[in-house]
Order: C-alpha cells, then sequence, then structure tokens
C-alpha cells in the first residue's frame, strides 16, 4: 500500500557529523519518508527543529536539487547572500552545483517542522560553506577539503 504509516517510521535525533561539528544540530529529528515508501531516485524527510536548532552545518551539493516547504512554526534561512525568514507555507529551493551554501536556525520559542526533499546522486558531493568539511555520497565519510578523514 502506497499510504506511508508517519507514526510508525523511526526518529532519527541529530545528525552524523563528527564532533564538533554535530553539536548545533543535536536536537534535530528527521524521519526518512522517501525510505518508509520505497523512494530511490529522491528522498523526503519530515524534519522538527527545535528552538534553537540548525537543520544542518551550512552547505551545498554537487549534484543534488534541494528543496524544503515549511509546515509549522518558522525557521532563518541563511545563506551566502544573507538572511530569509521561512514560515508555514513558505518553501525554498536550492539547485545543485550553486556554491552557495544554506541551511536554517530556528531562532523562534517553539518547534519548526518542515519537509525536506532532495535528489540523490551517487556522485554528489557535499561541500560545508563554513567548516572544513565535506562529504561524498559514493562513502558516506567526512573528510577535510584536502581529503583526510575525520
Amino acid at each position: 500500500m502506497p499510504k506511508i504509516d508517519i507514526g510508525s517510521v523511526p526518529a532519527i535525533k541529530g545528525s552524523g557529523y563528527p564532533p564538533p561539528h554535530d553539536a548545533p544540530c543535536a536536537t534535530r529529528t528527521r524521519k526518512r519518508l522517501g525510505d518508509a515508501g520505497g523512494l530511490q531516485d529522491f528522498g523526503v524527510n519530515l524534519m522538527a527543529l527545535p528552538s534553537g536548532g540548525w537543520s544542518s552545518q551550512r552547505h551545498w551539493h554537487s549534484h543534488e536539487d534541494e528543496m524544503v516547504y515549511i509546515l509549522k512554526g518558522e525557521v532563518v534561512l541563511v545563506e551566502d547572500d544573507g538572511e530569509t525568514v521561512l514560515r508555514a507555507g513558505d518553501c525554498a529551493a536550492f539547485p545543485k552545483g550553486t556554491g552557495n551554501g544554506h541551511h536554517m536556525i530556528n531562532r523562534s520559542e517553539v518547534t519548526a517542522v518542515y519537509l525536506e526533499m532532495g535528489s540523490r546522486h551517487s556522485d554528489d558531493l557535499t561541500t560545508c560553506s563554513d567548516i572544513d568539511m565535506m562529504s561524498a555520497n559514493a562513502d558516506g565519510r567526512f573528510v577535510h577539503k584536502d581529503g583526510t578523514p575525520y
């Protein structure tokens, strides 16, 4: 059956970033709805971002398009060009290969809930804008920008 029982999808807390880069994202939770539905070409995550939390380190993708749609609350989108408040009903898109790092921070008092959607490309390289870290989809390892492992 195509209907996904969202209540049965496990919530994954935090991120896979190595310390200390994991700390700002420690309170976020992700439900991998695309995986639960058996999707292979793109992912869809139901995200909950408590007050003070970050969605991720600021990053951009070489081969993956990404989009977010805010369902509840508000977040501040941080990009190279500055900050933009996103509220319930707003969405933002991040085309692959732009080099424009992005992430969201919840500066409100209410947990924000949003959908995060993105393509799944085996050649993708995620580059962090503000810290010395990258990750390739091919192996999922986090490395410094010179290739040395964390």
